[in-house]
């Protein structure tokens, strides 16, 4: 893909309410931001320069992975120096969205190549009525969360391309795909890997008051699906009467080799989805036989399945890739549209080939996350205000609201939940704990915390992803652009889930399956 440009497209709202004109404000300013990559060496080199004048300090903060005082490593050493270079390698050949991203665009491009994606569109298109699309693409896009970060990359761009072929802004459906996947993450209709692993550092927290307390998985499991009952119509709303009105004055001017049509299907091409869904089938059938047995070697040491420590959650990326290469393959030789292994390969290549900018991004993303790991700020930015909150001994409403303001604050910085909580958990949770709320409501603030200011930064790693989305069909658009049109997704969000969990918490409705809002 290729590098940003100096210009952006501006949105042209038929009206001018204040509004508007505060997203037109939002947009200007963010259209004046650096490229993303150089937002990501500026923010190395703070990270440096704040490590070396905070080194030596005594915080009074004790560090609840370790035990001992928190301090903060000096970057600027000739010895910190010389381990980052010797590190550089590893932090970006290890960087997390580096490898998802390019092992599913591999079968994303075959599954394009073949033409299996547009023939799937048009089919849904046939059935399916165009102003349905919103809420459609919004619940995959929860129904995503089970998929991890791996979704994002499927569903983001296919909704862009289901928009498209149904006469309606291909951005506006990229807008309504990324924003509940990556700006909801609470809401869910299904159970998925992040549940147990926010649970497993609530009950370490918990642990320090109560040695035997334990906290299910799915201690918020109703509470989320409440929110992704309401996060859906509130997607619906603000796409149809937010985004599209803004974007229609911006034209369409991208590659048309990169954007699907939507010709009758053929008799041809029918065949080739019905193979495509048998070759689906097939796969299932295969992964379900294989996860079936109680000690099958894809399950947890514990049996779970979708647990952490699973085989199969920890593969699920290239679980992904086989069960979109193998319809896709099955779609081409039916319909005729791969003729030869070279086209496979050449598409795969391809794919590649456009990942460039990408790729550089995300070399100095993976550097500035490894300085700031390395230093230890982030983990004195999250016990600072966790020490802070609690000293204001506030009611509990002001309290769970706050933890819902801590998160949201540091997830600029830290966007990683497990990473977050991980820090947190040991320092909230017994807090709370001692003046009378339960670990599952803690837990519950943070999640609810956790997400929507994602949306609102440049700063999160797969933000220059969506914009390299979006320019596949307009070429101008900027990054300031992208940020005015998500604010709103943002700011809706974190308001709807917190307004969610209050009044769960007024209605004294069960948070989830051993969920309590009290201690003890």
């Amino acid at each position: 893909m290729s590098a940003p440009t100096e210009d952006s497209v501006a949105l042209a709202p038929p009206s001018r309410p204040p509004s508007a004109r505060l997203l037109e404000w939002f947009e200007r300013v963010g259209n004046r931001f650096p490229d993303p990559i150089v937002l990501f060496v500026t923010a190395l080199a703070a990270t440096w320069v704040a490590s070396s004048v905070l080194a030596g300090r005594d915080f009074g903060l004790v560090d609840p992975r370790t035990g001992a005082a928190l301090q903060i490593n000096d970057q600027l050493t000739v010895r910190a120096l010389a381990a980052f270079v010797v590190g550089t390698t590893q932090a970006f050949v290890t960087f997390p969205p580096l490898g998802m991203v390019l092992v599913m665009v591999i079968g994303v491009a075959v599954a394009e190549r073949s033409g299996l994606v547009g023939a799937a569109l048009r089919s849904v298109l046939s059935v399916a009525s165009p102003r349905l699309l919103t809420p459609l693409v919004a619940v995959a896009a929860l129904a995503g969360h089970l998929m991890s970060d791996g979704a994002l990359i499927i569903v983001v761009p296919l909704a862009g391309a289901l928009f498209y072929v149904a006469g309606r802004h291909p951005l506006a459906g990229i807008l309504a795909g990324f924003a509940p996947m990556s700006g909801a993450l609470f809401a869910n209709f299904f159970p998925y890997a992040l549940d147990p692993i926010v649970a497993g550092f609530s009950e370490i927290g918990a642990r320090i008051i109560m040695p035997s307390y334990r906290v299910n998985p799915l201690s918020n499991y109703w509470l989320a699906i409440a929110t992704a009952v309401v996060v859906v119509p509130a997607t619906w709303w603000l796409v149809e009467r937010v985004v599209e009105p803004r974007l229609s004055g911006v034209p369409v001017d991208g590659d048309p080799a990169l954007m699907p049509s939507a010709p009758p299907l053929t008799s041809q091409e029918r065949r080739g989805l019905w193979w495509a869904s048998a070759a689906a089938l097939a796969l299932a059938a295969a992964f379900a036989l294989t996860v079936a047995p109680p000690a099958s070697p894809m399950r947890a040491p514990d049996g779970s399945l979708t647990g952490p420590g699973s085989p199969a959650m920890q593969g699920l990326i290239p679980l992904m890739l086989v069960f979109t290469l193998g319809p896709s393959l099955a779609y081409g030789a039916v319909a005729g549209t791969i003729q030869n292994h070279r086209q496979v390969v050449d598409a795969m290549a391809t794919a590649m080939s456009a990942m460039g900018y990408y790729i550089v991004m995300v070399f100095f993303a993976a550097l500035f996350t490894k300085a700031f790991a390395d230093s230890n700020i982030g983990a004195l930015i999250a016990l600072r205000g966790a020490e802070t909150l609690r000293g204001l001994a506030m009611p509990p409403v002001v309290t769970i609201v706050g933890i819902v303001l801590l998160t949201a604050a540091i997830d600029f910085l830290v966007p990683s939940a497990s990473a977050k909580w991980a820090l947190l958990a040991p320092i909230l949770v017994p807090m709370l704990m001692s003046v009378g709320i339960a670990p599952e409501f803690t837990q519950a603030a943070f999640r609810v915390g956790d997400g929507p200011v994602n949306l609102m930064t440049p700063l999160m790693p797969y933000f220059p992803l969506v914009l390299s989305f979006c320019r596949r069909y307009v070429s101008g658009f900027g990054t300031g652009t992208l940020m005015a049109l998500l604010l709103p997704f943002g700011v809706s969000y974190l308001a709807l889930q917190v307004a969610m969990l209050l009044l769960w918490w007024l209605c004294g409705f069960s948070l989830g399956i051993g969920g309590r809002y009290v201690y003890p």
